[in-house]
Formats: C-alpha cells, structure tokens, sequence
C-alpha cells in the first residue's frame, strides 16, 4: 500500500536547484558547442560586427566571455541554493526529479535565449551563416518547448515518488 498523502510545501524538494543548474548549463552547452566548437554564430553576429573581420571577431569573442561569465554565475547561485536548502532541512531531491528541472532550466533558457537574443533584439541567430535562418531558430524553440515538456513530466514522476518513499525506501514525511 502507498501512501498518496501530498507532502506540504516545505518537505517537498525544491524546483529551484534544478532549474538554475539546467538555466546555466544550457547556456553553457550552447556557448560551447554552438558558439566555440560549430562556429555557427556569436553573441552579436548578426548585428553590425561581422565575425568575419578581425575587430568583428574580437567584439564577438568577448560578448561570448561575458555569456559565458553569466551563466558560470547562474550555475554557482544553483550550488548556493541548493547547500542553502540542505542547510533549512528540505529534502533532497530524488535522481528523477531533479534531471526533470536540469531538463526544464535548459529548455528555459532556449525558449528565453530564442525568443530575445533571435527574434527580439535579432542580434544572432542559431545559423547565421545561412542565408534562412528562420527555419534553424524555430527548431531551437521547438526543442526548448520539448525540454520543458519532458522535464517537467520527470518532476512530476519524482514527486510522486517523494510522496511514496524517501530513497532510504521509508515511507516519506507527510
């Protein structure tokens, strides 16, 4: 027999954590494999510093530094809550719950990097070295609505797991 009784807010582990690990390691995975290792686009690519002039490269290469700055603090603020959460007592995450939020921070991040940085302000886009881009920053968003989707059904998974045992295998604190 399980027990479905809904744990109150301050027993159940928080979103917080995984979100922000998810916000910043996203951005780090876009930083470094979009903008370093493919070379399809930097921070400000497609405004009026053109990659493919040294100046243009060089202006490039530092916005990209302070993304990257940027989302090295996002990842820190994840630690500092989490160690502050342990420290309240709140519970700890189980294995599935908290990939759901990493999922969930870094679908996050696409839908808010895609929709600022690529339609708002224009100042990249996911290939900015193809004449269409439209097309490559739609899949972006598409895959950051799908991250979000599938992270946040793993949170829900790991909830309801919470609810039924702690990972000792104990029932869980109501």
């Amino acid at each position: 027999m399980t027990d479905t009784t809904p744990l109150i807010e301050d027993q159940r582990p928080s979103r917080a954590p995984g979100l922000l690990f998810g916000i910043g390691l996203g951005g780090f995975l876009d930083g470094i494999v979009l903008h370093q290792v493919l070379q399809w686009h930097h921070m400000a690519s497609a405004t009026s510093h053109d990659p493919d002039t040294l100046a243009g490269l060089e202006v490039n290469t530092m916005a990209d530094g302070f993304f990257h700055i940027f989302t090295w603090f996002v990842v820190v603020a994840a630690s500092i809550v989490t160690v502050a959460l342990w420290r309240q007592g709140r519970l700890a995450p189980s294995w599935t719950f908290h990939a759901g939020g990493v999922l969930s921070g870094w679908g996050l991040f696409n839908l808010a990097e895609g929709l600022v940085n690529h339609q708002l302000l224009g100042v990249h886009h996911v290939r900015d070295d193809l004449g269409g881009p439209l097309s490559w920053d739609l899949g972006f968003l598409a895959l950051g609505a799908v991250l979000v989707v599938v992270g946040e059904l793993l949170q829900r998974r790991g909830t309801a797991s919470a609810r039924r045992t702690d990972d000792t295998g104990h029932v869980a604190a109501r």
